[in-house]
C-alpha cells in the first residue's frame, strides 16, 4: 500500500505521526512519501521539502510568500500523481493542501482523504462545499463536525483527537525536571507564545508585558516557556528582556520528557490560541488564551467569525470557562487580569477539561489508530 502525506506545520506533523504508526499497525507493506516533520519521519517518511515552509498564518504572513508557494503547490501536486498512491492524505493547512488536492484531482483518480475538518462552526463556512469539489474523505478530530462534513458531500468520521493518548508525565518525572533546572517547589507560570515566527514576534511584546504585572504581585512565580523546535531560536531572543528570568526549554536542548512535566506541574498557562489549549486541558493546566493578528488580517476575519470563542477546549466541553484575550483584546492589562482571575478560581476550568478529554476519545482506541481504520475502510467502499 502507498500512502502520499502531506502536513505543514507541527500539529499536523502531530496528526499525521500518530496516523502513520496507525497504518503500520494494521498495514505491514505499507509505503509512506510526501511533506512532514519530525514525527512523522520517524514513521519512515522522507520529506520532500522542509515542512517549515509550510508554517505560516495570517492573510498578509501568506503574501510575501505567494509565489514561492505556488510553485510548492505545483511541484508537489505533479509528484503524487506520477507517485500513483493509493490514498492522498493531507493534513491541514489548508492554504496549501487543498490546492495541492484539487489539482490531484483534476488530472486523476487519485482518492484524497483530508484530517482536520474546516472550522466551518467557526467562520466561512462556505469552505466545506468548495473542499468537496477535491475531497472525498474527511477525518473530523472533533465529535460535532461530522454531520457538517458530509450535509457538504464528503465521507466523514470522528477519529478523536490525538492529545488524548499523548503520555503525561508522573511524579518522579516532574520531580525530576524540577530539580534539573532549580525550580524547587515554586509555582510555574507556563507561556506559550506560539509555534510560528510571525506569532512569536506579534505576541512576545505582549506577554512580556503582561508578566511583569501578574509577577509584580506574584513574584514567587517561575516562568517557563517550552518553545517549538523550529521558532526556538527566536523565543529565545523575544523572551530575554522578560521579567522572572524565564526557563527556555528547547526541544534540541532539553530531555523531552521535560516540556510533558512542564505542563503537568504548572499552576496555570498564558498562550497563544490554538491546538496547545488542548494539550494543556490533558495535562490538568488552566489556562489564558490570547492571540492577535496584523491590523489588516483582523479586520476581515473579525468580520467572517461565527462563533463567540476560538478556544478549542470552551468549543468541545461546551462551556466558556478559559478566559480569551483576542484581537483588540489582546493587551497586557486584560492578559494580566485573567490571570489573576484564574489563579484565584482555577476550579471551574478542571470540570471542563476534563469533559474535553473524554469527548475527544480519551479511554477509547487511539486516534491515530481509529484514524487508520477510517482511511482503510474508506479505501475498500471506494474500490
Amino acid at each position: 500500500m502507498r500512502v502520499f502525506v502531506i502536513a505543514g506545520e507541527p500539529s499536523g506533523d502531530r496528526l499525521g505521526g500518530a496516523l502513520m504508526t496507525g497504518l503500520r499497525q494494521l498495514v505491514a507493506d505499507v509505503q509512506f512519501d510526501g511533506i512532514g516533520g519530525e514525527q512523522m519521519q520517524a514513521q519512515g517518511l522522507v520529506s520532500r521539502f522542509d515542512m517549515n515552509e509550510l508554517s505560516i498564518m495570517g492573510l498578509l504572513e501568506v503574501a510575501p510568500k505567494y509565489f514561492h508557494l505556488k510553485r510548492r503547490i505545483a511541484q508537489t501536486a505533479a509528484q503524487v500523481i506520477a507517485a500513483k498512491p493509493d490514498v492522498l492524505i493531507t493534513i491541514d493547512s489548508p492554504d496549501f493542501c487543498l490546492r495541492v488536492a484539487k489539482l490531484v484531482k483534476a488530472s486523476s483518480t487519485i482518492r484524497t482523504v483530508h484530517s482536520v475538518a474546516p472550522t466551518v462552526w467557526a467562520w466561512r463556512p462556505g469552505r466545506a462545499a468548495k473542499m468537496a469539489r477535491m475531497i472525498d474523505h474527511v477525518l473530523a478530530l472533533f465529535p460535532f463536525e461530522p454531520p457538517l462534513m458530509t450535509a457538504a458531500g464528503m465521507e466523514c468520521d470522528f477519529v478523536g483527537h490525538p492529545v488524548v493518548a499523548e503520555p503525561q508525565a508522573d511524579k518522579a518525572a516532574i520531580a525530576a525536571f524540577r530539580a534539573a533546572h532549580g525550580l524547587g517547589d515554586a509555582p510555574v507560570l507556563l507561556v506559550l507564545p506560539g509555534s510560528r515566527r510571525g506569532e512569536v514576534t506579534r505576541l512576545s511584546p505582549v506577554f512580556g508585558a503582561a508578566l511583569e504585572k501578574v509577577l509584580a504581585r506574584h513574584p514567587d512565580l517561575r516562568v517557563v516557556v517550552p518553545a517549538a523546535g523550529p521558532v526556538a531560536g527566536l523565543v529565545r531572543e523575544a523572551v530575554a528582556d522578560w521579567p522572572g528570568a524565564p526557563l527556555v526549554l528547547d526541544p534540541a536542548q532539553v530531555d523531552p520528557t521535560h516540556k510533558r512535566a512542564a505542563f503537568r506541574t504548572a499552576t496555570l498557562a498564558l498562550a497563544a490560541s490554538g491546538t496547545v489549549s488542548l494539550e494543556l486541558a490533558a495535562a490538568g493546566t488552566p489556562m489564558v488564551i490570547a492571540y492577535d493578528f496584523n491590523w489588516i488580517s483582523r479586520q476581515i476575519i473579525k468580520r467572517l467569525m461565527l462563533s463567540d470563542t476560538a478556544t478549542l477546549v470552551n468549543l468541545v466541553s461546551d462551556t466558556r470557562v478559559v478566559p480569551e484575550c483576542l484581537g483588540p483584546d489582546c493587551r497586557p492589562d486584560l492578559i494580566a487580569q485573567a490571570l489573576e482571575q484564574v489563579m484565584e478560581s482555577p476550579d471551574q476550568q478542571t470540570k471542563a477539561m476534563d469533559l474535553t478529554m473524554r469527548r475527544l476519545g480519551l479511554g477509547g482506541k487511539a486516534p491515530g489508530l481509529r484514524a487508520a481504520e477510517a482511511v482503510l475502510a474508506g479505501i475498500a467502499r471506494s474500490s
